[in-house]
């Protein structure tokens, strides 16, 4: 039996196993995908994303025991900085989640970011495709909290929740980030840090002054947190699912999935057109002598792309 076949049966080691040669590549791989992609659609995903430190770990823990409690199953895909020795996740924060390892309503996956700029590694996508197919109602995926960049998981999130604490500046940060633009739910966690009402206030007034929405036409809630003691988090939990239902009971959903479709689609044919170059350029020395041609000045490297490119599209036909 495929190894897509024992996921849509609910073998949770079968999962593990083609998402460890989703990371690593794998030959064979993209055909187990094509035969789970039908069965994706109907978990409800929800990013968590934010600076470092803003304790997105500990937050993520306190979902999953949330919405455990209410009986969705989890998976969780948390990606992680890369090792410069491994080129591997360093686990980090994942200890934080161990209470819920046993539980086999959870399944949670950490993933490097390998060198992604956006929060979210490559194969996140396929991950969580495969989390969707086996099952899983709720996907959470905690971002690696590298900053600005970090807004390529609105692409991929039903519910974007930013999270940030007291103290770090974020009510500037967020606007040079487009953080404005991405979260459906902003979280101010460690509430009980000095400053943390007037975090909540700044992020409410930068919402009132925003230019109304001309998309679903929601205004993101701001909610505080104590994650660490789980204050505030059952409240965070069911403002998640009445954006779930609200998104459900209008065209925005049609639209989402529609836009990360697109995204999906794009991002696939970029690998694999970057893939096949890299595999043309070996040939015959070729990358080499155009780069010899740069050097020399004899050649610029956008006359140098166009005839790479032009060779591979005459070496399709």
């Amino acid at each position: 039996m495929s190894l897509a076949s024992r996921i849509l049966n609910g073998d949770i080691r079968a999962a593990a196993r083609i998402m460890r040669h989703i990371d690593d590549n794998r030959p064979g791989v993209t055909e187990e995908l094509k035969q789970l992609f039908p069965a994706t659609g109907n978990a409800h995903i929800i990013g968590i994303t934010g600076p470092p430190g803003a304790g997105k770990s500990t937050l993520t823990d306190r979902l999953i025991g949330a919405f455990r409690s209410r009986g969705r199953t989890v998976g969780v895909v948390a990606v992680d900085p890369t090792s410069p020795f491994s080129g591997g996740a360093v686990l980090g924060d994942r200890v934080r989640m161990r209470d819920h390892f046993t539980d086999e309503g959870v399944f949670i996956r950490s993933l490097a970011t390998r060198g992604a700029l956006g929060g979210v590694s490559r194969s996140t996508a396929d991950v969580v495709m495969v989390l969707d197919a086996l099952g899983k109602d709720v996907i959470i995926i905690e971002t690696v909290g590298v900053g600005q960049d970090e807004v390529d998981i609105a692409r991929i999130a039903h519910t974007t929740c930013v999270v940030t604490v007291p103290g770090l500046g974020d009510g500037i940060q967020s606007i040079k980030a487009g953080i404005l633009e991405i979260a459906d739910i902003f979280v101010v966690n460690k509430a009980d840090r000095p400053g943390a009402d007037e975090a909540a206030r700044d992020l409410n007034t930068m919402l009132d002054l925003r230019a109304p929405s001309t998309g679903e036409g929601r205004r993101p809630a701001v909610l505080k947190t104590e994650a660490s003691r789980g204050s505030g988090v059952d409240e965070l939990c069911d403002e998640i699912t009445a954006h779930r239902e609200q998104l459900l009971h209008s065209d925005a959903i049609a639209s989402f999935t529609r836009e990360r479709n697109r995204t999906y689609l794009m991002d696939i044919i970029g690998h694999a057109l970057k893939h096949r170059a890299t595999e043309y350029l070996s040939q015959d020395n070729l990358l080499n002598s155009l780069l010899d041609a740069m050097d020399g000045r004899a050649m610029d490297p956008y006359s140098a792309a166009e005839q790479a490119i032009a060779g591979m599209m005459n070496g399709a036909c």
